[in-house]
């Protein structure tokens, strides 16, 4: 990791028990951060990252939350008040999504995509931004969006829809928190090897998919770790509204490498 200072900061992250989360975590407390970590359903992974950040010299605390309830998101915001002061930093990386045909999707797992990766996102907005503006010392919140932003893969409606959302979200409390000195920012990762991945793949289907993106693999949280702390940084103080795309080239057009041919031909 770059030499990034974020000593004397409190961070929120959300869905910080396993993959970007996880790694987002950990490297806030490697550079100094207070860190809140949020997990919904596992405990135990959830203490790990904890015990990571308080073994680097940070303190750290874990707190359950369902994302998807307003009511928890608060809760969440204020425990890290109460254990630590402050909120400086907020990170929205919950997220859920199943895979399926929109037309033969058994719906609640439709609607609990949309609840956790767009409300809870707009949850995590929501009561961060008060706690900001409250504080009056400005603060920075960053969304992990993704590609499905803007490329409507099969399979994953719920999932597209509510990225897009999300990035039309992140852009508007841009425009209405800048007077509080309050940043929004949008990272944009592209097929990253998580827990999340492996639920859906084996390890074979895993290196031969990531094998076709164009730098030839998947990315870790690890990377998309670093990317999040560059948006979150002070040192960036100047960028607001901004979305960092960390994809491996995947949205390029890719079959056109190697002298492919168009799909279209």
């Amino acid at each position: 990791m770059n030499d990034r200072d974020f000593k004397g900061q409190v961070a929120v992250v959300t869905g910080a028990s396993l993959g970007i989360g996880r790694a987002t975590a950990v490297a806030l407390g490697r550079a100094g951060a207070d860190v809140v970590v949020n997990y919904r359903s596992h405990a135990d992974a959830a203490e790990e990252v904890v015990q990571a950040i308080r073994d680097s010299g940070a303190r750290a605390i874990k707190v359950q939350a369902d994302v998807a309830d307003y009511a928890q998101v608060e809760n969440l915001v204020a425990q890290a008040v109460e254990h630590f002061g402050k909120l400086d930093v907020a990170i929205s990386n919950a997220a859920y999504s199943d895979r399926e045909l929109f037309y033969e999707a058994e719906m609640a797992g439709f609607r609990r995509t949309v609840d956790v990766t767009m409300w809870g996102a707009f949850h995590l907005l929501r009561a961060a931004a008060r706690q900001m503006i409250d504080q009056g010392q400005g603060g920075v919140i960053v969304f992990v969006s993704s590609p499905h932003a803007f490329i409507p893969a099969p399979r994953a409606m719920a999932y597209n829809m509510s990225k897009a959302a999300l990035e039309q979200m992140a852009k508007t409390a841009a425009i209405e928190l800048a007077e509080h000195r309050v940043r929004i920012n949008i990272i944009q990762p592209g097929w990253t090897d998580t827990p999340g991945e492996r639920k859906f793949a084996s390890e074979e289907t895993l290196q031969k998919a990531g094998a076709k993106i164009p730098l030839g693999r998947l990315g870790t949280p690890e990377e998309m770790a670093e990317c999040i702390l560059f948006l979150a940084d002070r040192q960036n103080d100047y960028m607001t509204g901004a979305t960092l795309l960390v994809d491996g080239g995947i949205s390029l057009p890719w079959w056109a490498a190697r002298g492919s041919a168009a799909p279209s031909d």
